[in-house]
């Protein structure tokens, strides 16, 4: 399990701002520690700065003022080499999975990689043996064993989600980012991709935010919830907080008695999408996609 150094954050954010042209402050003067790994869980309406906060972290959107330090080093200060070396410890999963659709699955879990290989290996596509085991691992792990030599095209959804987490966790990060994983999932399968981020999370050490709308899930998954209103922190305490009273801060007047967690909600059991083929092993030089 990783390890904060003594005393010092792994994620430390402080007074953040970010003013879009034209005046508009999507994030005005956050601030949060996270000191140990957990998930925290990101909430609030749309538009109230959840998306904006995740990418100023590393930097996909430029912070306008504040501080965003991951385990002591100052991120909004790098240059854009040192700021590259940065991100190789990020991971990052999209809503929209950001894959190369004609590359294949094993292809896609090995690009998490680019940041630690040669640019000449990466352009053969030549990874280290440990690198396409470690990729056979994760694939097993995300339920998608023999998968490795289909296109990213052909698969769907809750599938292209499971081959983003993958390859977010093939980077070996200090911190997860998490921008809304489950927007363009059925509520079975949004229930699985946010049990797989968190088991997987929680296994390798790794703090992870993420950006979530559905309230009684983040309830469900998360160790800590923060909430955003109107680019402010309103709220930062644990799943079991979000009372009606508070989720009206949060979110405005509404009857919350239907969304607030039950203590049987999480009675389902995870299921795979689908047939697992029997996965090839890897090659002994590494070599994929030949």
């Amino acid at each position: 399990m990783k390890q904060a150094k003594a005393n010092v954050p792994m994620l430390e954010i402080t007074d953040l701002v970010k003013e879009y042209p034209g005046g508009l402050r999507a994030l005005r003067g956050v601030t949060l520690n996270v000191t140990e790994p957990q998930i925290v869980a990101v909430i609030g309406s749309s538009g109230a700065g959840k998306s904006t906060l995740i990418r100023c972290i590393n930097r996909l959107v430029e912070p306008t003022s504040g501080s965003v330090k991951l385990g002591g080093q100052e991120l909004t200060t790098l240059n854009r080499s040192d700021l590259r070396k940065a991100r190789s410890h990020i991971g990052m999963i999209f809503q929209e999975y950001n894959l190369v659709e004609r590359l294949t699955v094993m292809e896609n879990v090995l690009s998490g990689r680019l940041g630690s290989v040669s640019l000449w290996r990466a352009f053969r596509r030549n990874y280290p043996p440990e690198d396409v085991a470690n990729a056979f691992e994760l694939l097993d792990r995300v339920g998608l064993t023999g998968r490795q030599d289909d296109r990213a095209d052909a698969l769907s959804g809750g599938q292209r989600q499971r081959v983003g987490i993958a390859r977010a966790l093939m980077q070996k990060p200090n911190l997860l980012l998490v921008d809304e994983p489950t927007a363009s999932l059925d509520p079975k399968t949004s229930r699985q991709i946010m049990r797989l981020i968190c088991e997987l999370a929680h296994e390798s050490g790794t703090p992870a935010l993420v950006n979530i709308h559905d309230v009684a899930l983040a309830q469900a998954s998360a160790d800590r919830v923060i909430a955003l209103n109107d680019g402010n922190l309103i709220f930062d305490g644990a799943p079991g907080d979000l009372t009606p009273e508070v989720l009206n801060d949060i979110y405005g007047e509404e009857d919350w008695s239907a969304t607030i967690r039950k203590d049987d909600d999480d009675a389902e059991n995870a299921e795979p999408e689908a047939p697992a083929k029997q996965a090839k092993p890897p090659s002994r030089n590494g070599t994929v996609g030949k």
